[in-house]
């Protein structure tokens, strides 16, 4: 259990604002940005670096930014768009590629999907395992589906979009999932800061129904009782992708697989 805790702890290991300064559009606090970062986005147009921190007047140059800083290898690009807001629900100021999210500490909107199967021996659960290309946690153990939420999407939208690329899931049992709650981080990470919002789903699937891997962000799934999970977890849930865990521990929470004085410290352990 004390394993499993750790890991929990390191996905809010981030302490803001340390050496970072906070990142602005307009009036606006979006991110926060390490010293060297904070340094090469004031060099460009519409960018004041001041007491208040660094603040881009003109956020639709935010894009353009980011792309530059990419081609210099400040930052990842991954050709995919993601909103930029102030607040989780408030209005989007601008869109940014998804891999300079934690070059500028700009927090990502996610969903995860825990899948169970009900069996005359218990609850199973539906777990990917992640191809051995991908550049983040390569080969870790993952859920059914799970994903980054796209400029323009909501969580539901998200959802559905993510369990048929991903899992070959048909819309309709997509959309029988139930909100769980949110999690929230702020980790470091060797490309980042990772401030990330975790959008929670559960889903019952039928047994006739079994997930195919289909645009090569997982390699296999397989289905797991939920005690395996649960050993698997105490153990501390090495094999597993880093924010995961903490879906994951939630479930063995609200289903009542851990014991009452165990549930209570990973509550309080969970990120919020």
């Amino acid at each position: 259990m004390d394993q499993l805790l750790r890991r929990l702890a390191e996905l809010n290991s981030a302490r803001l604002p340390g050496s970072r300064v906070p990142f602005l559009l307009g009036a606006e606090q979006v991110g926060w940005l390490a010293p060297a970062m904070a340094a090469a986005v004031a060099e460009f147009d519409h960018v004041q670096h001041g007491p208040a921190g660094v603040v881009l007047d003109a956020p639709a140059s935010l894009p353009g930014i980011a792309r530059a800083l990419s081609e210099r290898g400040l930052l990842r690009w991954r050709r995919e768009a993601f909103d930029v807001r102030s607040s989780a629900d408030g209005p989007v100021l601008s869109t940014i590629d998804r891999g300079a999210l934690p070059a500028f500490g700009i927090e990502a909107q996610g969903i995860h999907l825990d899948a169970l199967v009900r069996r005359p021996d218990g609850l199973h659960i539906w777990i990917g395992r992640r191809a051995a290309t991908k550049a983040l946690d390569p080969g870790k153990l993952d859920h059914i589906v799970a994903g980054g939420m796209p400029a323009g999407h909501g969580p539901q939208e998200t959802l559905v979009k993510e369990a048929e690329e991903e899992a070959a899931m048909p819309a309709h049992l997509a959309r029988r999932a139930v909100r769980t709650g949110v999690l929230r981080y702020a980790m470091e990470r060797p490309e980042g800061l990772r401030r990330d919002l975790l959008h929670c789903y559960e889903v019952e699937l039928p047994e006739s129904f079994t997930p195919t891997p289909r645009d090569g962000e997982v390699e296999s799934f397989s289905l797991w009782p939920l005690a395996r999970l649960a050993e698997a977890l105490r153990a501390g849930g090495a094999e597993f992708k880093f924010n995961v865990v903490a879906v994951l521990a939630a479930l063995l929470v609200r289903h009542g697989l851990v014991p009452p004085d165990e549930a209570a410290r990973i509550e309080a352990a969970l990120p919020k």
